[in-house]
């Protein structure tokens, strides 16, 4: 699984306890605070500007993926794309809405990009983003990009689809969901925020609002803490670095291939062969990895490993990816 395992960031602790006294409703919105550290740090990390009025917190970034095609009033007639090998998670609020699910290259009503990738830790560069955006505008549909692992490149550092060298500087059609779940061990808060085309903001901001979709006051604190604290996120990206090139360096002497991006918190290897003959071939070696298949038809050669494991487990599940067959 790609759920966290390291410890959540004491500064974030602590202001969690410090807003605990909270009897009063949050507002869907998001406290002034709240949205004015999101601001920052979207400035400051992402060279992405927006005013306060573009941010929308979210109950976890999943739920509202899943939610997404509802909420927009889309319906059988509509259709969603999502990318070839894809979170299954976009596919699903589109089956829920009822929506037509296509390929990430056809004309929808909305269109799901996600850079870096999960499973693939693809980035996409600049140049397929603006490419994408531009399609989607040209056919007044509304692009969404999931960047919960921005913040975790091992080499160039992913843009957003709001960077201007993206948009232009102007973000109408198009959204970004952020995510602490990954970046600040935070996936038990269950916190994220939408960004972007102020319109749709708003639209989606007073549908949420009658549906009752209000982050707790404490969780937005500790959002707020967890934003202004960059220190914990490089410390973090550093012990992910160091899993990865400890679990890349046994599996390549393993004869498998890493044919996925340089980010994200999976690596997606194959060697060639079903996708569950490799997850047994893991198996029998006290290693569990998630079949490729999860992932959309095209993964079924690959599987994907997860970096969330503690250091004295990586290493573990090292060595018996490489000790010599029983």
């Amino acid at each position: 699984m790609g759920t966290p395992v390291d410890p959540t960031p004491d500064v974030v602790q602590r202001a969690l306890c410090e807003a605990s006294d909270a009897p009063g409703y949050p507002a869907t919105i998001g406290s002034p605070a709240l949205r004015d550290a999101c601001v920052r740090w979207l400035a400051r990390s992402l060279g992405v500007q927006v005013g306060e009025d573009a941010i929308l917190p979210v109950i976890g970034s999943k739920e509202f993926i899943a939610n997404l095609p509802t909420l927009l009033g889309l319906s059988g007639d509509s259709t969603v794309a999502i990318p070839e090998v894809a979170y299954p998670t976009y596919a699903v609020g589109a089956a829920v809405a009822r929506c037509r699910v296509v390929g990430p290259a056809d004309v929808a009503d909305l269109t799901w990009l996600n850079s870096p990738s999960n499973p693939t830790g693809e980035v996409m560069t600049v140049e397929t983003m603006r490419a994408a955006v531009e399609r989607a505008r040209k056919s007044g549909g509304l692009i969404v990009s999931d960047e919960c692992y921005i913040e975790l490149g091992w080499g160039e550092r992913p843009k957003s689809i709001l960077h201007p060298a993206v948009t232009g500087g102007q973000h109408a059609g198009v959204l970004a969901l952020h995510s602490l779940s990954k970046r600040s061990n935070m996936a038990g808060y269950r916190f994220g925020f939408l960004t972007g085309d102020v319109d749709v903001i708003a639209q989606l901001r007073q549908t949420r609002k009658h549906l009752g979709a209000m982050v707790p006051a404490p969780i937005q604190a500790a959002a707020i803490a967890a934003f202004d604290d960059d220190q914990h996120v490089a410390e973090q990206r550093e012990r992910y670095h160091k899993r990865r090139e400890i679990l890349l360096s046994a599996i390549e002497d393993a004869g498998f291939v890493h044919t996925g991006g340089d980010a994200g918190l999976y690596l997606w290897v194959t060697r060639d062969e079903p996708c569950w003959d490799t997850v047994r071939w893991f198996a029998e070696r006290g290693v569990v990895v998630a079949p490729g298949d999860f992932y959309g038809p095209a993964g079924a050669a690959h599987v994907r490993v997860a970096l969330t494991a503690s250091d004295h487990d990586v290493a573990s599940a090292a060595q018996r990816i490489t000790a010599p067959a029983a």
